[in-house]
């Protein structure tokens, strides 16, 4: 193998890794918005259930 058919592949081996990389940054930036869409869903679920609480307890005090 001479040095250019070398080079050509480590050449070829550089573009394949960049492709790769690439794809896992596109991956790993569609993984950060479904965790922070997640991340807001969770908060209203927290939000309703300390109202659903706030309201339960409200109804346990009116009783006798």
């Amino acid at each position: 193998m001479t040095i250019d058919e070398r080079l050509e592949a480590l050449v070829m081996t550089a573009e394949l890794h960049q492709k790769e990389l690439d794809g896992l940054l596109m991956t790993g930036e569609l993984h950060q918005k479904q965790l922070q869409a997640d991340a807001e869903h969770i908060r209203a679920l927290a939000r309703i259930a300390e109202i659903h609480e706030r309201r339960l307890e409200s109804l346990e005090g009116d009783q006798p």
